[in-house]
């Protein structure tokens, strides 16, 4: 059982992080590994062509993977990025984005996860990511 739940985790990004909210990311499912995120594309997220943008998306799986984590360890407000590879697969349809994210290894320090993007009713994955977060320490 995670420590905190998809409300936890959405409330603590009102209250502690509201800087992340105009992402508009939803938690759809979490437990011990896993996570799921959507997100809703608007035309800032567009380059041209109408393909969503890899910054959008490299932002969406960051944040599944804060959120991920946090999940785990509880509301650790300063666990931060310390890398994030990200392989573009199709273009990805403007809407809808849905990152299923996957931890993989959470040690003393580092936590590292998968996480695969997919784009409205696709069903193959447009982006792959694997990120590492590290952990601070506990006062």
């Amino acid at each position: 059982m995670p420590i905190m739940t998809a409300s936890d985790l959405e409330h603590f990004l009102e209250t502690d992080f509201p800087q992340a909210l105009h992402m508009g990311c939803k938690v759809l499912h979490v437990d011990n590994k896993s996570i799921e995120v959507q997100m809703e594309t608007k035309d800032r997220h567009l380059r041209p062509g109408g393909t969503v943008s890899g910054p959008t998306m490299m932002e969406l799986a960051d944040c599944t993977m804060y959120l991920l984590l946090l999940a785990q360890i509880g509301p650790v407000a300063l666990a931060v990025t310390t890398n994030l590879n990200i392989s573009f697969l199709r273009k990805p349809t403007p809407g809808n984005l849905r990152a299923c994210g996957t931890l993989l290894k959470k040690g003393k320090t580092l936590a590292t996860g998968d996480i695969l993007i997919y784009s409205g009713d696709q069903e193959e994955p447009v982006a792959q990511v694997t990120t590492t977060y590290s952990i601070p320490p506990k006062p």
